[in-house]
């Protein structure tokens, strides 16, 4: 594997943002997608960008996700492809959803050139808020040091923190000081390279060496994580105390980018009951706490999503109560997706389970039914 190694010019961000506007310049892409830091100074929106000098303000490595990018995609192409050329940069957990919302038929990617890098974790976004100065600081170190310290617990047991499906990918581990990688990952990748000039010839040992080590340790620490969240959240009471702060407010669901119904069915009428389903309920219980089902609303929205859930966090950063939201659903989703041997967001081919089967498959988990019918038919005859 070959990429190019570049030198940092006066710092990381700005040196990714001089190779936005010299592919802009270039005419390699007509627009760049990237977080911008909001008027108020203390959060990041994300901005299509025609004009390079508006480029000055963006954080391509914004230390917080306050929107999940593949939410901002599918908002940019839910209709179609975009009509020009786009780069848009993004942390590895947003691509990956991204991904998951092209399977799902939310995004749409022709025009777009993803391109991702090395991440070691973003900052809680409430502890961002308190002091946006020191944490921007913060989040630069953690780009030289890798530490984990004051990172988001559901990063610091990240294994997918390179790259992924992206057609470019910034590499920083195992770069030496003052350097990083840039590598093509496709073949849109290695034609911007070469558009801007980039020989493709360096060596992606030490990279490739640096991320499968990280990996490995992340592995380890993800394992040690999840067992600990067991002993605290398995079984249907631990479970029920563990959401029993929900204010039900629903956040995590409008924040979630796998979470795409126009209507959630626990908004729908569909669950507006009359009072005589919470009395009866009441009675049989002796009580019943209102508004009623929260615990349902995690189980519901587990159940649908948690074969695409990339567990990117968004979704503990917006929960005002400070439940671990997406360390339950990242406990789960492991589990579920070993299940069906899948990772979400890996690779745009990779079929989602369920949603794309062969007949055949379903023998694997119930008789046809007409072969229970039959042997029905031989026993009542």
């Amino acid at each position: 594997m070959k990429g190019t190694i570049l030198g940092i010019e006066k710092n990381l961000e700005e040196t990714i943002l001089n190779f936005l506007k010299g592919g802009l310049e270039k005419g390699c892409f007509d627009a760049v997608i990237t977080p911008h830091r909001v008027p108020s100074g203390d959060s990041f929106a994300y901005l299509l960008i025609n004009d390079k000098s508006i480029l000055e303000g963006a954080f391509p490595l914004s230390p917080v996700i306050p929107v999940q990018g593949a939410k901002a995609i599918s908002s940019l192409t839910r209709k179609g492809n975009a009509s020009k050329k786009i780069l848009v940069i993004m942390h590895p957990c947003e691509i990956r959803a991204t991904i998951e919302l092209l399977k799902l038929k939310q995004v749409s990617l022709g025009n777009l050139f993803l391109m991702s890098f090395d991440c070691p974790g973003v900052i809680p976004l409430s502890d961002y808020i308190e002091d946006p100065g020191k944490n921007d600081q913060i989040s630069q170190d953690n780009y030289q040091n890798w530490e984990d310290i004051s990172i988001r617990p559901i990063c610091k047991i990240c294994t997918e923190f390179s790259s992924g499906p992206a057609d470019l990918h910034i590499g920083l581990l195992g770069a030496d000081t003052g350097k990083m990688f840039l590598i093509p990952l496709t073949s849109e990748g290695e034609r911007i390279m070469k558009a801007m000039d980039l020989k493709i010839e360096d060596s992606l040992d030490r990279w490739e060496r640096e991320v499968e080590k990280l990996k490995k340790e992340r592995e380890a620490k993800r394992y040690e994580a999840h067992e600990v969240l067991k002993s605290n959240v398995e079984g249907s009471q631990k479970l029920l105390e563990t959401f029993s702060q929900c204010i039900n407010c629903h956040n995590c669901m409008r924040v979630c980018p796998v979470c795409y119904c126009r209507q959630c069915y626990f908004d729908s009428d569909a669950f507006k009951l009359p009072p005589e389903n919470f009395i009866n309920r009441a009675k049989k219980k002796g009580s019943l706490r209102l508004p009623a089902d929260t615990l349902l609303f995690h189980l519901g929205r587990m159940s649908h999503m948690i074969l695409s859930c990339v567990t990117c966090g968004t979704c503990e950063d917006a929960c005002p109560m400070s439940i671990p939201v997406s360390q339950v659903f990242s406990l789960v989703a492991d589990r579920t997706q070993r299940l069906f041997n899948y990772k979400p967001g890996s690779s745009k081919e990779e079929p989602l389970p369920v949603v794309i089967y062969k007949e055949e498959e379903l023998h694997d988990v119930e008789k046809p039914y007409s072969e229970i019918y039959a042997k029905r038919g031989e026993k009542n005859a």
